[in-house]
């Protein structure tokens, strides 16, 4: 039997990176759907559950995607509540690639210090939705977790709903700019950038001047570089006592993850994957690597 995906999202054009991937990891035919609100769920979902036997059910799974993650939650909620035992499918939300690439850098984090319980991290621009599942999933950990925002409202905003989102307590600093850096980062052990493309956060004198630093990584692949000096393809390279991930160092290691999440999908009829379970099934990969 055939594994179909369905592809619900929210952007008014579906993702061309999303289906093909999807076609890489397993799926033989993606059945994709533009600018889906919440109100349209309802019916995709049913067209899926009700053609098949509850048995290959397995065959059948929902992608949310799209460039907002909020629009994402939404719809991810509405599948959920569309469906009933023992008519269910797997569904996975990776709007805008948020949790696969949050938890790309959390791994490879986990890897670079393996224990993070007391660790001290900062994660910058930590507002945003792959910033705030870092963030989540590093505190979840046992980490330390401070993010930064612009604005203190916005930064309140996103800690409280880390803070809710994950069960766990995280802080909440306001870096208005660069300049700010070295303030922030004083005693910090794992620096982790989820800023917006193109936008240099931390030069390379503020984050090599800190000795306690001891994990850097950029997610930023567009120059100039989130934090100076440190390479896109760098994947654990040492810099000035630092090792160092950049955006395509933790990329590569996305692509696999969200290739892997696919397949998972048609092995079961009753997945959710969020964050935290995309984070388990990283955690295999590196298993299985080791």
């Amino acid at each position: 039997m055939r594994n179909l995906l369905l592809q619900l999202d929210s952007s008014r054009h579906p993702s061309v990176f999303d289906q093909v991937v999807a076609l890489d990891g397993g799926a033989d035919q993606v059945m994709s759907y533009g600018g889906v609100t919440p109100e349209d769920v309802r019916d995709l979902v049913h067209g899926c559950i009700f053609t098949r036997g509850a048995k290959d059910l397995k065959h059948t799974a929902v992608w949310i995607g799209g460039n907002n993650m909020s629009q994402g939650e939404q719809l991810l909620a509405m599948a959920l509540d569309a469906m009933f035992e023992p008519l269910t499918v797997s569904v996975m939300l990776d709007s805008n690639g948020s949790n696969t690439t949050a938890v790309a850098a959390v791994v490879k984090i986990e890897q670079a210090l393996g224990d993070l319980k007391g660790r001290k991290v900062l994660v910058l621009a930590g507002t945003g939705p792959v910033g705030q599942r870092a963030a989540g999933l590093l505190a979840r950990d046992g980490a330390r977790v401070t993010i930064t925002s612009r604005k203190p409202e916005q930064g309140e905003k996103a800690r409280q709903f880390i803070t809710a989102r994950f069960n766990v307590s995280v802080e909440a600093v306001t870096m208005s700019d660069p300049s700010k850096a070295a303030e922030v980062l004083d005693g910090v052990e794992v620096l982790l950038n989820a800023g917006s493309a193109g936008i240099q956060m931390v030069s390379r004198a503020a984050w090599t001047a800190q000795k306690s630093l001891k994990v850097a990584v950029d997610l930023n692949a567009v120059p100039p570089l989130g934090l100076e000096g440190i390479e896109v393809n760098d994947a654990g390279a040492q810099r000035d006592g630092v090792l160092c991930f950049g955006a395509f160092g933790v990329g590569n290691f996305k692509t696999k993850l969200h290739k892997r999440c696919v397949g998972r999908l048609f092995e079961k009829n009753d997945l959710v994957l969020d964050a935290e379970a995309i984070a388990d099934i990283a955690r295999e990969l590196v298993t299985e690597k080791q």
